[in-house]
């Protein structure tokens, strides 16, 4: 019986002393993925920084992003959200900022704050999150 006790004493302290191969297991997070609404509006961002950057450079914009018209059709994080106001705020949107590509030079500033300002008008009604964000795209 003791010899039995030593032996097992002797494999736990060799057993745990010995090198041992690590694995590492890389889960998923637990995050929910992005919606595409989400990856859209992202891209509107950079987007309209874009804008903004060459407009005050002097510069037009060169071409309307025919992505952007998935804003009728892309998937909300709440499908609920899209309603009336929704679809009416995303027309507007595309409106005023094809204006923004038809400006003279003169009026580009004014266009694209037009356009910034939809944004943020259509946040206020649902997801108010991103609206400071927005409002570092106004052209003071």
């Amino acid at each position: 019986m003791k010899n039995v006790f030593y032996i097992l004493v002797l494999l736990f302290v060799f057993g745990c002393s010995s090198k041992k191969e690590t694995k590492v297991i890389i889960t998923q997070s637990k995050t929910p993925k992005q919606s595409e609404m989400a990856a859209l509006m992202l891209k509107m961002y950079a987007f309209n920084l874009e804008n903004k950057k060459l407009i005050l450079e002097g510069n037009s914009p060169i071409d309307f992003p025919k992505e952007f018209l998935e804003i009728h059709t892309a998937k909300l994080t709440d499908s609920s959200n899209r309603n009336a106001v929704f679809n009416a705020f995303s027309s507007v949107y595309l409106k005023n900022l094809e204006q923004v590509f038809n400006a003279p030079k003169d009026s580009l500033i004014t266009k694209h704050n037009i356009t910034v300002n939809s944004c943020i008008t259509c946040h206020q009604t649902t997801c108010v999150g991103p609206i400071p964000k927005i409002k570092k795209l106004l052209i003071q």
